[in-house]
């Protein structure tokens, strides 16, 4: 998996920085739009999370019923 190069300047930032006016509502969407990303994260982390107490489930389950020699 590649990382992806962090950068520190928001969208809105940048058009800034090259002289364009950001109105009240870029930065509205903007905030929106951060917000959604948080909330997606927090989403898939339970998610995740909560297949990863499956699967050790599964494995448990699993041993306990492998024959012993």
């Amino acid at each position: 998996m590649t990382a992806v190069p962090f950068d520190p300047l928001t969208p809105a930032d940048r058009l800034q920085a090259v002289g364009v006016a950001i109105t009240a509502d870029v930065r509205a969407v903007e905030v929106a739009i951060k917000r959604d990303l948080v909330e997606l994260e927090r989403r898939l982390t339970i998610r995740v999370g909560g297949m990863l107490v499956v699967a050790v489930g599964i494995i448990l389950t699993a041993i306990r019923y492998l024959p012993v020699y």
